[in-house]
């Protein structure tokens, strides 16, 4: 269950990422997608980043640098180690293109499965999801 749960997310960032490439984001994959996805809209730090995705602060400072360097990021000067990071338009942009693509998934999924079969699926997911916490 766990794998095939990592293997859907997985996936639907593997579509998403495409679906990108084809609207002119050459330089998005699923990974960077997964990133971008833990950030605030807002004003976000590296070790914050850092926590929420459990990847070292190395790794996020390296892939900030990867998403400024392609515009879709800008970090700020800040005290000591908090450097602000933000999205810039451009970045912001990218993230009101993955809603879209994110949205037109769920409607193919609701024509080909049926809108009843995935509420059904998503209301036992988050149902689960709650379960786990009591584990």
């Amino acid at each position: 269950m766990v794998q095939t749960a990592g293997n859907v997310k997985d996936r639907i960032s593997e579509v998403a990422a495409a679906r990108l490439r084809d609207r002119g984001y050459a330089d998005v994959s699923a990974s960077l997608l997964g990133f971008l996805g833990a950030l605030d809209c807002g004003v976000n730090f590296g070790s914050d980043i850092a926590r929420r995705l459990n990847i070292s602060r190395q790794m996020v400072a390296k892939t900030v640098k990867e998403l400024s360097e392609a515009g879709y990021l800008v970090q700020g000067a800040g005290p000591g180690k908090l450097k602000p990071i933000e999205f810039t338009l451009k970045g912001e942009r990218l993230m009101s293109e993955v809603r879209q693509i994110l949205a037109e998934m769920d409607r193919e999924l609701n024509k080909s499965v049926g809108k009843k079969s995935l509420k059904d699926l998503v209301r036992e997911l988050d149902a689960l999801a709650g379960n786990l916490g009591t584990l």
